[in-house]
């Protein structure tokens, strides 16, 4: 049994920041390439080596899949160099490898930390989500709103109409009805192709982004991701997990689910302190992506800890020879 190390996160912060850039700048050669298991690799690599070099008994909680599945930074997986606190950390290497393939907005390197068992362990299944910025009582809007009353609750809590607000969706077919009720309340939508962790984000800086609120479904894993953000950038988040089939349900009972119908909030999904990194790897609405310059690449990171609600923007200048 390891000896009890207090989770320092202002020190471990920037060495998080350094783990997004280094998985930035590793798939910056596959950026518009067309291959996006290439740039994910390369981005894993480049991870889990920055992970190894820090002062961490780290656990990998939110990861590339089962062990079976993924060859690095699989859920379970240990990583750090073995000394300093246990962590639980949550990550994406590449949040959007083909946006990233196809050179489009938005992809990033995401990873966040928090002391161990501070993260919800979700499986890998759908999750119903729910996100608003901060700024809003609890309750304006709930998962068991149809799309129509969250869109004019949230509204009336603004105190504008429902023309001024903008939703971010995932572009699926599943979505469509979704899509077409709130589009009837005179909102607007920005559908988005891939990458809902950034989408959730946009949430939190609506001066910034456009953005009001995210709804629909997407990858569990990534409402995890997305919660330790908001944690960090303050917002709302409401999670309820889908299950397709029994397979996934027995996930879930891996994972330690009992209750299959739970709304989790932000605090359910991160239950302490965290900190986390994003470094942009094509241009967005939240960090510049990879700027090429002769001899250069130079990045830019998002570093937020939520102890504090410190949120940092660092541009890294990286010699590529």
């Amino acid at each position: 049994m390891t000896s009890h190390i207090d989770f320092n996160d202002r020190m471990l912060s920037l060495g998080l920041a350094r783990v997004a850039e280094q998985a930035a700048i590793a798939s910056a050669d596959w950026i518009g390439r067309g291959n996006e298991k290439a740039a994910d690799q390369a981005a894993v690599n480049a991870m889990r080596d920055q992970l190894n070099k820090l002062d961490i008994q780290g656990t990998v909680v939110i990861g590339e899949g089962e062990r079976d599945e993924a060859p690095m930074l699989f859920i379970g997986e240990e990583v750090g160099n073995g000394t300093g606190p246990a962590v639980d950390i949550a990550l994406d290497p590449l949040e959007g490898t083909t946006l990233t393939a196809k050179d489009m907005p938005n992809a990033l390197t995401v990873i966040a930390m928090g002391p161990r068992g501070s993260m919800l362990h979700a499986p890998d299944v759908y999750m119903d989500k729910l996100a608003i910025g901060p700024g809003y009582k609890p309750g304006v809007v709930t998962l068991d709103m149809s799309p129509m009353d969250r869109v004019n609750a949230l509204a009336s809590a603004k105190g504008c109409s429902t023309d001024d607000i903008t939703v971010c969706i995932l572009e699926r077919p599943r979505h469509e009805d979704m899509i077409a009720e709130v589009r009837r309340t005179g909102a607007a939508i920005r559908l988005i192709t891939d990458g809902d962790v950034a989408g959730v984000m946009h949430c939190a800086e609506p001066d910034l982004t456009g953005i009001d609120m995210y709804m629909g479904s997407g990858g569990a894993p990534e409402g995890v991701l997305a919660a330790a953000a908001l944690k960090c950038m303050g917002g709302q988040i409401f999670g309820r997990l889908l299950f397709r089939n029994d397979d996934e349900k027995g996930r879930a009972a891996k994972a330690g689910i009992t209750n299959l119908d739970r709304v989790y909030t932000r605090d359910d999904l991160v239950t302490d302190h965290v900190i986390f990194a994003a470094t942009g790897v094509t241009n967005g609405s939240l960090v510049a992506g990879i700027k090429r310059e002769v001899g250069y690449l130079t990045t830019e990171t998002i570093l937020m800890r939520s102890k504090t609600g410190s949120v940092r923007r660092m541009t890294y200048r990286n010699p590529t020879r």
